[in-house]
């Protein structure tokens, strides 16, 4: 038997308490361990929740969990007392489960090797994807293989919103606004919609996937909240559907770690995946691409990934005789992120719809060695009447993959151009295309 307390009881810590009193026995009969639940800690007893606590197990003094437990689950969210409940759990020889990304993500060097130097366990499956067992397979499932790149989408706000502008053809606020009713979008929505979320879920899987760590400071993060639903529509007729992608990728010794609107295939299955549900694809050189999809969000799939970590320390604890080392496998220096992403790009100008406006745009890629693909001018979608009472049209040029310090000079130089009306667009395409 191993003794498990909880330390928040929100809408997961709920969800973690419902699945482990429900299913012991099942867990029992499969993982050949007895799981007692023995104290939950929370601030608020009297809100209500959609699954009802034994009032034996309540308790608002976060240290009768620490003082009643083996393993110790961290569901309080936030950074301050989260990290100073893990420390503390740590320091007395407590193996951890969380789900806080947000601290992991910025704080998790300093907190893993602390549970390193002290033979214990931080278990983090649920912080990334929600049910979809990434970490693990990561970890584990793909120890073999040097992993190339890990991408996909993270958060299932930013996909609902995405695909609402995209299938029934409506702006940013008005799909905001129908996940905020349906209850996919908080309040404050911004630690999804600006990005916040998925970097801090890919920097998470960089750890694990390259090695080693680096300042989650060095991530590249761009939101949707200037998504624009004529570029959505444009891109469509190009063959494109816009995600917002958390990217990593290993090129020359270094990473790439980015978020930001991003264009893929309409015949990549991440193209396909619809709705708050996410999607994340591993490439590693020995299995090539795999892809785990699931819902990334919610009481009862998050509860699950929380339990697989109780379960998995559990059976150490009892068959290893307490002794389980905690191994990121890490390599004793720094990641080095690189920032100049080679990438393709879609690029949208609002220009006079008048000749040589291609020409003296295309000028400009050539100087700073940027190789034009394609373009797409749509003459009915005239905009605003430009300097001259012109109609203004976009033209959407579509580039081979070029560096993204070229792409910046060449858009700062041609934003000057007397034919070019206001801010061009540019928006990251992946796929397997030069």
């Amino acid at each position: 038997m191993v003794r498990v307390g909880i330390v928040g009881c929100g809408v997961v810590g709920t969800g973690v308490v419902q699945l482990l009193l429900k299913n012991s026995d099942l867990i029992e009969k499969k993982a050949g361990v007895r799981i007692e639940l023995t104290k939950v800690a929370d601030k608020d007893w009297e809100r209500q929740r959609p699954f009802e606590v034994p009032g034996h197990l309540r308790v608002t003094d976060y240290r009768e969990v620490l003082e009643s437990s083996d393993i110790v689950v961290e569901l309080v969210g936030g950074k301050s007392f989260a990290k100073d409940l893990i420390k503390e759990a740590l320091e007395r020889g407590k193996h951890v489960v969380t789900a806080n990304k947000h601290l992991l993500a910025e704080d998790g060097y300093e907190l893993f090797k602390l549970a390193e130097e002290r033979g214990l366990y931080i278990g983090f499956e649920a912080s990334v994807g929600g049910g979809i067992p990434i970490i693990k397979a990561v970890r584990e499932s793909l120890v073999g293989n040097r992993i190339r790149a890990v991408y996909g989408i993270l958060n299932g706000t930013t996909n609902y919103i995405l695909t609402r502008m995209l299938e029934e053809e409506i702006d940013f606020e008005s799909a905001l606004q129908e996940a905020k009713q349906k209850g996919y979008a908080e309040a404050d929505p911004s630690l999804d919609i600006d990005g916040w979320d998925a970097a801090h879920k890919i920097t998470l899987l960089s750890y694990i996937a390259f090695g080693s760590f680096f300042s989650f400071a060095e991530v590249f993060v761009e939101g949707i909240r200037k998504v624009d639903l004529l570029d959505i529509e444009l891109g469509r007729d190009l063959g494109y559907t816009l995600k917002l992608l958390a990217i990593a990728k290993s090129r020359d010794g270094e990473i790439e770690v980015r978020v930001h609107p991003t264009f893929v295939p309409e015949d990549d299955p991440l193209a396909k995946v619809r709705d708050v549900f996410n999607a994340i694809t591993v490439d590693g050189d020995f299995v090539g691409k795999t892809m785990f999809y699931g819902r990334g969000a919610g009481s009862h799939p998050t509860a699950s990934a929380v339990v697989s970590d109780i379960v998995d320390m559990a059976q150490r604890i009892v068959y290893c005789k307490g002794i389980y080392t905690h191994r990121m496998g890490w390599e004793g220096r720094e990641l080095k992120v690189n920032r100049n992403f080679y990438s393709r790009y879609y690029v949208r100008f609002d220009v006079p719809d008048r000749p040589g406006v291609l020409a003296s745009i295309s000028r400009v890629l050539a100087d700073y060695h940027i190789s034009i693909a394609s373009v797409l001018q749509k003459e009915k979608v005239c905009k605003i009447a430009g300097r001259e009472g012109e109609h203004i049209v976009p033209l959407v040029i579509l580039t081979h993959k070029a560096y993204e310090r070229d792409m910046r000079g060449a858009l700062k130089v041609i934003k000057e151009l007397p034919v070019v009306e206001g801010e061009p667009v540019l928006i990251r395409v992946e796929e397997e295309a030069e």
